[in-house]
């Protein structure tokens, strides 16, 4: 009976009782206690881990090591009175307490917490003091985590405190500063930065500038005061040597608690880790993974982070990452990356960027998926080919665990008989437990900021119009930096008469309300342009809406509009960053114009107009801040950046440029960038204007005008029509509104436009029906008729009827 009851046991407490009795006796007190909690790490899927003990006067318990992720993110403190509180409780009753969410919201030091979702498990030591632990889930430990926690929780014995004086560990090689970030080393630690002790600073950051990149995370975790605890630490980083070649080198170091007149202070060793015998340990690099995991915001982040965890220390030769969706596994990373290396299904599954995989045709993976444990299987077991072809040496099979489901699969191989050990086991049941719970966060994460993109991208336009003589090409660059929305925006608008509105800009702040108001800034800029207004008058109009509006946020914008024909061009800024020209010749010109403020300050602002000249082939450019500035480039360091990526480029190829000149983009702000190459016409229209007066003979002046033109035009043909039509939209103008009437007619490869300008916004009306006793209403329909199309337009508070007639050129006298 006894061996059914052992048998019956989760096979995680027997590994996690085994493994605890298997520590050395041997080890240093304080190493074997930090021992004792990594086995926390590994069999109970903690997060963090950390024991309080009683201080002498008996007034408070302080924390006297932890391991796992920064306790900053948790919100745990370095000591806790006796007074109350569950540490306070559990070191008094000996009872442990398993809180929930619910329960820690209504814990009086709630407010030191962060937001979000995690449990606290508090477990009395056999001697004084308690051990606390943290999971991600909300649902807290399960029965087999609370009993690993309770195994670990007898194992811990009180370490013994260090003599009066000391604490400082034996041959330290440098002394930082918390406070202050000045660091004392000796010269053996230069040398293995590879810095000249007449070349240092005394400063952390110029140690830390040797790193390289991605260790960085772990590394800050132990230098930051805010992500240290208090107690002894230990990682492998590197660094980069002046060959190129990074070097391993091993940190040992202890956080000292400030003191009367003595600041936070963090001392320790570093050395080569070549000459230290074995590398990091297991529990090391799930330290390690857990900081890496703790700041990954993607899955993409997140697979990187676990197939650095896993793939050099196992050796293996395959590793996959997948998310569990339905019965598919979508599959987030693959290394090595290449379609080749893996099995055939994958290879016939792979519509994109990576295969999804059907869990369906796998069907001992399923199995494993489904009893949510790891599986290993060594070389020679008979598999389905789509997983022995993964690791024909032997296969691992993590499921990863997360809100007590499995979110998703991690398949390790190996190519060549791979003999799986106590400790490879154990790291990748640990790896499992903190990839699950980040990949939930991550796929979040992706979701949310795959829906701000969608609402970011609605916001602007689908597609640029196609430009007379013009190419414009637009790009749009949301921020990685959280789940921001931007509020930059642009924007194309084609005007009558052959012009063209370019128009940029950025509303304050990075959220829902900076989206809203900049779709609104965008659409009153194209209504008012679409009005017929002046640049100087559509950008004021528009100043004078966000004031009444009564937002709190302000809007920087520059608006250019281009006349086609006459290469000018008439800028006007509010508050935004000027144009850069890119003439043909390959010069750039960063140009200088006056701007008024930006829009919603002020609610009387002049925005002055200023003229720029474009030669064909020259390159207008229109970007917001976040392509020129950053916290490390300046303003104007940045236009002379983009200036010169302008010059180098090859203008012939727009799409191309703005590519080139996004590709070292700041994300952590959205970048808009804007571009337009101006052709000039191919042909020029011939245009004539004539003023209307209001006089009994004005429409016959106006009929007179318009045959002149056109003799001079050398067009004769279709001429009764185009009189017709003159005549009809002329008297409707003089008859139904007041003010001034003008009269355009505009000449473009046979196909003639009159167009009749008045001071009424009201557009005439097409009757459906007219009796024949009628007197009016008959002028529409007759244009109508006669033209190939007719419409109005919005004229500087008026408007203007246009119709268009297809000519046909004069015939030549006989003889010439």
């Amino acid at each position: 009976m006894g061996s059914e009851g052992a048998a019956g046991r989760r096979t995680r407490t027997l590994r996690a009782e085994l493994a605890l009795k298997a520590l050395s006796a041997d080890l240093e007190p304080r190493e074997r206690l930090r021992r004792v909690l990594e086995h926390a790490l590994i069999f109970a899927g903690a997060t963090l881990v950390a024991v309080y003990t009683p201080e002498e006067d008996g007034d408070q318990v302080r924390l006297t090591e932890s391991v796992g992720v920064p306790r900053a993110l948790y919100g745990l403190r370095d000591a806790y009175p006796l007074s109350g509180g569950p540490a306070a409780d559990v070191h008094r009753s000996r009872q442990p307490r398993w809180l929930t969410p619910e329960d820690l919201g209504l814990w009086a030091d709630a407010r030191r917490l962060p937001a979000g979702d995690f449990s606290l498990a508090v477990l009395p030591l056999r001697d004084e003091g308690c051990l606390a632990a943290v999971s991600d889930g909300a649902d807290g430990f399960d029965a087999d985590e609370r009993e690993c926690l309770q195994l670990v929780a007898e194992a811990v014995t009180r370490p013994v405190p260090p003599p009066p004086g000391s604490g400082e560990p034996s041959g330290s090689s440098f002394s930082l500063a918390m406070d202050s970030g000045r660091v004392e080393v000796d010269d053996e630690m230069l040398e293995l930065f590879g810095i000249e002790p007449d070349g240092f600073d005394g400063r952390v950051e110029t140690l830390l500038a040797r790193a390289v990149p991605e260790d960085l995370p772990s590394l800050m975790s132990v230098v930051e005061a805010d992500h240290m605890s208090i107690g002894d630490r230990e990682l492998e980083f590197r660094t980069l040597q002046r060959s190129g070649v990074p070097k391993w080198l091993r940190l040992r170091g202890r956080l000292l608690p400030a003191g009367e007149g003595r600041p936070a202070r963090l001392v320790g060793t570093v050395a080569d880790a070549a000459t230290l015998g074995p590398a990091v340990s297991d529990v090391t690099r799930i330290q390690r993974l857990a900081a890496a995991l703790a700041t990954a915001g993607t899955v993409r982040d997140v697979s990187k982070a676990v197939v650095a965890a896993l793939r050099k220390p196992l050796q293996a030769d395959r590793i996959a990452l997948a998310g569990l969706e339905s019965d598919r596994l979508v599959v987030t990373v693959l290394d090595p990356p290449e379609p080749e290396a893996w099995p055939e299904l994958w290879r016939t599954e792979w519509r994109s960027e990576w295969p999804d995989a059907p869990v369906r045709a796998m069907p001992t993976l399923a199995a494993a998926l489904r009893e949510g444990r790891a599986a290993i299987w060594p070389a020679g077991t008979d598999l389905e080919p789509a997983l022995a072809e993964v690791g024909p040496g032997g296969l691992a099979v993590l499921p990863l665990p997360a809100d007590g489901r499995v979110a998703g699969a991690c398949l390790v191989g190996w190519d060549s008989p791979h003999d799986f050990g106590t400790d490879e086991r154990a790291l990748l049941t640990a790896v499992a437990g903190l990839a699950g719970q980040a990949l939930v966060r991550a796929r979040a994460f992706d979701a949310e900021h795959e829906l701000i993109g969608m609402l970011q991208r609605a916001l602007l336009p689908r597609r640029l119009p196609r430009l007379p003589g013009a190419e414009a090409v637009a790009r749009y660059l949301p921020t990685t930096a959280g789940l921001e929305l931007g509020g930059d925006w642009y924007d194309v608008i084609p005007l009558p008469d052959n012009h063209v509105a370019l128009v940029i800009g950025d509303v304050q702040g990075h959220n829902a309300s900076a989206a809203a108001l900049m779709g609104q800034m965008r659409t009153a800029l194209r209504a008012y342009a679409a009005e017929g207004h002046p640049p100087d008058v559509v950008v004021s109009h528009a100043n004078r809406l966000l004031v009444e509006m009564e937002s709190d946020l302000f809007a920087t914008c520059c608006y250019v509009d281009v006349d086609m024909e006459e290469g000018i061009a008439w800028s006007v800024r509010a508050g935004h960053l000027p144009p850069v020209l890119r003439h043909p010749d390959g010069t750039t010109e960063i140009t200088d114009t006056d701007g008024g403020p930006p829009l919603g300050v002020m609610t009387q602002a002049e925005f002055p107009m200023s003229q720029l000249r474009l030669q064909p082939g020259t390159v207008v450019a229109l970007t917001t801040d976040g392509l020129v500035e950053s916290a490390d480039v300046d303003l104007e360091d940045g236009l002379a950046g983009l200036a010169e990526g302008l010059s180098a480029a090859d203008p012939r190829h727009l799409g191309l440029v703005a590519d080139a000149l996004l590709a070292e983009a700041n994300r952590s702000d959205d970048v808009a960038l804007l571009l337009m190459r101006y052709d000039g016409l191919e042909m020029r229209p011939q245009r004539e204007s004539w003023t209307v007066w209001r006089v009994p003979e004005a429409v016959r002046h106006a009929r007179r005008f318009t045959r002149r033109t056109l003799r001079a035009w050398g067009m004769t043909e279709g001429l009764d029509t185009v009189l017709l039509v003159v005549s009809e939209l002329v008297t409707n103008a003089l008859v139904h509104t007041g003010g001034q009437v003008r009269l355009d007619l505009t000449l473009l490869n046979h196909r003639l436009r009159v167009a009749v300008a008045d001071a009424s916004p009201r557009t005439p009306v097409q009757p459906t029906s007219i009796g024949w006793e009628a007197t009016g209403g008959r002028g529409i329909l007759l244009v109508e008729a006669m033209s190939t199309a007719w419409g109005t337009l919005p004229v500087s508070g008026g408007k203007q009827v246009w119709a268009d007639i297809v000519l046909e050129p004069s015939p030549c006298p006989e003889g010439t």
